[in-house]
């Protein structure tokens, strides 16, 4: 279905499918982060860590989003605000970097993670739903961001299946060194990420999706609005 065939209903309908979803991942972002970093802490684990990290940063990357978004003159502070977000990623990188080489030169053995693995299992399970569904209600309503947005939350469960087989392994044959090689996996997605962020390309973060599906929808008011207004003064 072509844009321009959709109903103002069904896009409104879409428009609030959005938001619904980027919300739901920013909330399960958070718990994700708090969890990880806890077991990661309890198990000495550099990928756990390092992956709760990871999502603390992508919450806090949406919050200076919506930060931005309450200025006066938003587009003033858009490369301010991105600068900070890739120092933010690069500084997770030189730590997971570190923590990870260290772990691997010292042969410290991260015990094994129950919590972890049940946490990146379900995040193996639940990002790639959550992707599609955003997805599809993206290429429907024509909104690149959308797009663009489920295209990082399903990197970012690439990044979970990275962390659950270190884990596993580590569990299972005891291949201690694992968990520093999925640690290091984390930190080339930081970079990448941080890349990103630097060269203007972190706009379609899910703080930025809901405010701009707001935007949208009260444009659309406006036109409509517009349309009432001048058939009541072509009536007159």
């Amino acid at each position: 279905m072509s844009t321009s065939t959709l109903t103002a209903e069904r896009r409104a309908t879409l428009h609030r499918r959005i938001r619904l979803i980027v919300a739901f991942t920013i909330v399960y972002n958070v718990i994700e982060a708090a969890v990880a970093i806890a077991a990661g802490s309890v198990a000495s684990s550099a990928a756990l860590i390092g992956f709760g990290l990871d999502s603390s940063i992508e919450v806090l990357s949406a919050a200076a989003v919506a930060w931005q978004f309450t200025r006066r003159d938003p587009e003033r502070w858009e490369t301010p605000t991105l600068r900070v977000i890739a120092v933010a990623f690069f500084a997770l990188a030189a730590y997971v970097v570190t923590s990870s080489v260290l772990s691997l030169l010292g042969g410290d053995r991260p015990e094994h993670s129950t919590v972890g693995l049940v946490l990146t299992a379900v995040s193996v399970i639940v990002m790639p739903l959550v992707s599609f569904a955003e997805r599809r209600a993206g290429l429907e309503v024509g909104s690149t961001t959308a797009v663009a947005d489920s295209k990082q939350t399903l990197i970012c469960s690439y990044l979970s299946a990275a962390v659950l087989i270190g884990l596993g392994v580590n569990s299972l044959f005891g291949w201690w060194w694992a968990d520093a090689v999925a640690g290091l996996v984390i930190a080339v997605f930081a970079v990448r990420e941080g890349l990103e962020a630097w060269k203007g390309d972190a706009c379609a973060t899910s703080i930025g999706m809901i405010l701009e599906d707001e935007h949208h929808d009260h444009d659309h008011e406006h036109v409509h609005d517009d349309h009432r207004h001048d058939d009541a003064r072509h009536m007159h």
